[in-house]
């Protein structure tokens, strides 16, 4: 694999963080992280974040160089694709998205006929307890394994992000169902940041 580390920004002679840092920011200019659901129904779900905030773009354009070498994109949404949506499973990619590109917002969304909403938190522990011999009671705070209620998963996710010290004061927090069918964000949770 040593190969590879040809590829590997820190492994460069004379490797100066900062400087990289600034030029990845010019290379990717990602602003808002938004986090939603792997279901393949919710796949539109980065188009309609750009197009409610209007100044955001996705899915952009790949820049390249002379030699055809992928060097930039024109993207400014970073999309985290976890089940159901859940920010617990996002945290640290809010903050590695702060560390080298700098964000505005951080936009949750679960999605209508949602699979995490099919389940319980009680039925998933003792499925895996019964199917495959393994206690994962205390693995997550049963708040985050499912979803039981839009309102509620989307308060707790938010407060969860807001309250993260990976992610910046000043970012902007949503809370956002989609509907699936009608292609159609709803605002449920507004969280303005602070200076």
């Amino acid at each position: 694999m040593s190969d590879f580390d040809a590829y590997i920004f820190s492994k460069q002679p004379n490797f100066n963080e900062a400087a990289t840092r600034r030029e990845f920011k010019k290379a990717a200019p990602l602003r808002t992280v938004v986090i939603y659901c792997y279901d393949p129904r919710a796949a539109g779900v980065p188009d309609a974040v750009a197009k409610a905030f209007q100044h955001e773009v996705y899915p952009g354009q790949v820049i390249k160089d002379a030699n055809g070498n992928k060097i930039a994109s024109t993207t400014t949404i970073f999309p985290v694709i976890v089940a159901g949506g859940r920010a617990v499973d996002a945290l640290r990619s809010i903050t590695v998205a702060q560390h080298l590109f700098g964000i505005e917002n951080i936009v949750v969304v679960h999605h209508t006929h949602c699979g995490a909403t099919s389940y319980t938190a009680a039925g998933i522990i003792d499925a895996f307890k019964h199917e495959h011999q393994t206690d994962i009671s205390d693995l997550y705070k049963r708040e985050d394994i499912c979803i039981e209620d839009f309102g509620a998963s989307l308060r707790r996710d938010t407060r969860l992000v807001r309250e993260s010290r990976g992610t910046p004061r000043q970012a902007n927090v949503y809370g956002y169902v989609y509907d699936i069918d009608a292609e159609k964000l709803t605002l449920v949770v507004e969280d303005r940041g602070r200076q």
